[in-house]
């Protein structure tokens, strides 16, 4: 990262984020980003089974809206959810464990790289259903509202999900009930290999959501600096009691939808063009204007990223595979219609 060239900023550094702040969502971007690029070197090696969906080019968008939540609050995610988990507080060694079914990783092995979930971190679990997780976080706001509670959760999803019905009908309950969940589409302008404007003709997400009268904003999502104060705003607003939010994250995922997909489909100037927006070069650029960074102090942060990574691996490969006979484990909750244990 550190020879990536960066274009000079002269804006001021923020008075809203201090430098530990910026440096720490920094660092977070590019712990998701080598964690990305290790994990499709090992899937290629043939080390992972499975899919694996990478999020490089988002990672501003979870980390910027991650840095808004506290620990008690929750987020939901999706097949594209590496992101959204490490930016929430997961562990990339158990990541890894998880990666390469082994007993060590957070859903034991059983989940792999799309169902990831660690309930003590308020990591509810992404899923391979498009759109699937959005009427699960309403459910999780209404808990909490009955319970009264000042959590708030935050639901990931991509412009693919805006299309179905699961969307809208997330979308309409949040409203009558003034849960609080703020909903975050990383809009990466491509659902599989459709392009955004195919599926979605001249569409204002915005104002889309606007008629259930959920307020909005449309942000750089390759700019961690305003994804952050868009969430930061939605999510004081659900946590004092203000319903639900909306945020639009217009951003690119720098590969095709899976690993192994060529994305043909997706022009090699319009590639190039956001591989330039890069996020992570972005705010590396404005750091080192601002003096919060230097040249050593990035080298230096690489090489420990670097190292946590290696460690990972490691971790999960000292690890055991998890046992045939624990597949059908921990599937279903063993109580009765009334809620008492069986």
């Amino acid at each position: 990262m550190s020879a990536k060239k960066t274009e000079a900023t002269t804006e001021a550094p923020p008075e809203d984020l201090t430098r530990e702040q910026l440096l720490g969502m920094y660092r977070r971007m590019r712990l998701i980003r080598a964690f990305e690029d290790k994990a499709k070197e090992r899937f290629e090696a043939g080390e992972i089974a499975g899919f694996l969906h990478l999020s490089q080019g988002q990672e501003a968008v979870p980390v910027g809206v991650c840095w808004a939540l506290g620990p008690r609050d929750y987020i939901t995610s999706t097949h594209r959810g590496h992101g959204d988990v490490i930016a929430k507080g997961c562990e990339v060694k158990r990541m890894f464990a998880e990666l390469y079914g082994r007993a060590t990783g957070y859903c034991k092995g059983k989940g792999g790289s799309m169902h990831i979930a660690d309930f003590s971190q308020g990591i509810i679990g992404a899923t391979g259903i498009v759109s699937g997780s959005l009427p699960t976080s309403v459910g999780i706001g209404m808990g909490i509202k009955q319970r009264g509670g000042d959590e708030v959760v935050v639901c990931f999803f991509g412009d693919g999900a805006t299309a179905e019905g699961g969307f809208h009908e997330a979308l309409n309950l949040a409203s009558l009930w003034q849960v609080p969940v703020v909903f975050v589409c990383q809009n990466n302008l491509y659902g599989l290999s459709q392009p955004w404007e195919k599926t979605a003709y001249k569409c204002d997400l915005v104002a889309r959501v606007g008629t259930y009268h959920i307020p909005g904003e449309c942000v750089d999502g390759m700019d961690v600096i305003a994804v952050h104060r868009a969430a930061r705003k939605a999510v004081e607003r659900a946590r004092r009691g203000g319903g639900p939010g909306f945020i639009e994250a217009k951003t690119y995922r720098f590969l095709g939808h899976y690993v192994g997909d060529p994305a043909l489909y997706m022009p090699a100037e319009e590639r190039e063009a956001w591989r330039k927006r890069d996020a992570i070069v972005k705010l590396r650029g404005q750091l080192l204007a601002w003096g919060y960074l230097t040249e050593a102090e990035d080298e230096a942060m690489g090489a420990e990223v670097a190292a946590e990574i290696e460690a990972g691996v490691e971790y999960a490969k000292a690890s055991p595979l998890a046992a045939p006979e624990t597949a059908l484990d921990e599937l279903y909750v063993h109580f009765d219609y009334l809620g008492n244990p069986r």
